[in-house]
């Protein structure tokens, strides 16, 4: 396996957008196809990861079109560790397809945040620079000052290593986010104005609709 030396890739990225949770609060529906203004979830999500190398989306079948690649934990809804596993998977085997090395840096992100667009750039230049000082990514916190794992950006040795080191150790299935990240050093990018918001539920989806509607118009 190998993975670009970040000074030679100017900060090159892959993403993993998370899209296989149950979405209890949603009444099961399929929350990567809720639409806010508009668009459903899943799209918001791949407009911030626009400036990817490569996409993977982690959830049912028929979600993405390429050039997005998908994925599916197995079994499926094994948690956000167990997605990130598959996610890491299809993007390393899609790089021995193409004869090309890994992109240094990953972009983990939940498919429900449709406004991280508005962080995403700066998130990776932070984080390139805290890999360049030889910490291991950066991730927002957001206004409350809660950490948002799945709006983050991480080295991708650091991710590969622990979820080999989860897998070891009882397995992935249904094992906490902070787990997967308990040994990570991180800058932090501050949420001030809710660009980490995600939409939990349906009061949620309303509000975040009406304020993506606001700025449309």
């Amino acid at each position: 396996m190998q993975t670009e030396p970040l000074s030679q890739t100017d900060g090159a990225f892959d993403a993993v957008v998370l899209a296989g949770g149950r979405a209890a609060r949603l009444g099961g529906s399929s929350k990567p196809d809720v639409l806010v203004a508009g668009r459903r979830l899943l799209d918001h999500a791949l407009d911030a990861a626009a400036g990817a190398r490569r996409t993977v989306v982690v959830g049912p079948a028929g979600l993405a079109t390429e050039p997005v690649l998908s994925a599916q934990e197995d079994p499926p809804h094994g948690g956000p560790v167990a997605g990130v596993e598959a996610g890491l998977a299809a993007l390393d085997r899609a790089a021995d397809d193409a004869g090309e090395p890994r992109a240094p840096l990953v972009l983990l992100l939940a498919c429900d945040v449709p406004l991280a667009r508005h962080v995403v750039v700066h998130l990776l230049a932070v984080a390139a620079a805290a890999v360049a000082d030889g910490l291991d990514g950066a991730q927002v916190v957001d206004s409350g000052g809660r950490p948002q794992p799945l709006l983050g950006v991480y080295r991708r040795g650091l991710l590969t290593d622990a979820v080999a080191g989860l897998a070891a150790r009882g397995g992935t299935r249904d094992a906490a986010i902070r787990r997967l990240l308990a040994d990570a050093h991180l800058r932090e990018v501050r949420d001030v104005v809710g660009h980490a918001a995600d939409a939990d539920t349906w009061d949620d989806v309303r509000r975040l609709d009406d304020l993506l509607g606001d700025q449309r118009r």
